[in-house]
């Protein structure tokens, strides 16, 4: 991924802890920084199944979800699978569409099934949504509502590449090096028993600790209206044990839990209108909270 995606490795990472997480990642960026490439590049690099789903104004439900039509032949209905049975699904643009529509992933993103006309269809399994969003100051946008926020683990921003990245994506895009040239380097089995390894690492009370009083200071909060869910605590959790599995731990320290807090937390708080009159972000905010909590001392567990 590194060879198309240049010089946001940090990025990268946070996109491999929400998959072996089993989660869903939000990208919020301008136009133009490399959203889309990436999100193929990552099916690419697995060789899962992939669809992506251009949101407009005027997408419908059942184009994300599929459809039963009437087959005279078989003189029944038969369902047409729309492109949400898929295992890596790029939600483009997320924000373009009603919430109407954005809401009709939340099924699939939550229990992994789809319902339609009272049937209930399992999605394969690993299965992800990575939704792009442009920022809500832009025009034609639609907030998207919390209770979709809530169910991506994780909103990352690219940002702009540096002046020497930037140089070498211009000299890789004339040489033609698109995704296309990227290998399958892991295959869906392994990916499996990954993620099945992530939930295995050990995670000390003290760490669980943590992590709730973090979360139930997000309820107090001055700078905040609403705070994180318990969902939230989940998937602090289960990013910080992903956190670790990529460090090559089996076990969760207070880092863990401090390098992926503002990502899984800020999208899903909504801050006070003083606090937004004041210019404050709700990364800010998380980061403030860190500050404040207490930091328990773990040490590792002998086998």
């Amino acid at each position: 991924m590194k060879t198309v995606i240049i010089g946001k490795d940090e990025a990268l990472e946070k996109v491999l802890i929400c998959m072996l997480a089993k989660g869903h990642l939000l990208i919020e960026d301008v136009p133009g920084v490399g959203k889309t490439t990436m999100v193929k590049a990552l099916a690419r690099s697995i060789g899962l199944t992939y669809s992506r789903i251009q949101f407009t104004t005027d997408l419908m439900p059942s184009d994300i979800t599929g459809i039963t039509i009437y087959n005279r032949k078989e003189e029944g209905f038969v369902l047409k699978k729309g492109p949400i049975f898929n295992q890596i699904i790029l939600a483009d643009e997320i924000n373009r569409t009603s919430p109407k529509t954005q809401s009709s992933l939340l099924q699939a993103m939550e229990e992994g099934e789809v319902s339609i006309d009272e049937q209930t269809y399992k999605l394969k399994e690993p299965f992800m949504v990575l939704a792009t969003q442009n920022p809500v100051d832009y025009q034609g946008t639609f907030a998207l509502p919390e209770a979709q926020l809530d169910r991506f683990l994780m909103r990352i921003s690219l940002g702009y590449p540096s002046a020497e990245a930037e140089k070498m994506i211009i000299q890789n895009y004339s040489k033609k090096k698109k995704y296309e040239e990227i290998n399958t380097v892991i295959s869906e089995e392994e990916l499996l028993k990954m993620q099945e390894e992530v939930e295995a690492v050990f995670v000390d009370d003290g760490i669980l600790q943590y992590i709730v009083g973090i979360v139930y200071a997000s309820r107090n909060h001055t700078d905040i209206n609403l705070g994180a869910s318990p969902r939230a605590s989940i998937d602090l959790c289960r990013s910080a044990k992903a956190l670790a599995y990529v460090k090559g731990r089996d076990y969760v320290i207070p880092d863990d839990v401090k390098g992926v807090a503002a990502d899984v937390l800020a999208h899903r708080l909504i801050l006070s209108p003083e606090a937004r009159i004041e210019g404050k972000k709700a990364q800010q905010v998380v980061r403030d909270i860190l500050k404040k909590s207490y930091v328990p001392v773990v040490r590792p567990v002998e086998n």
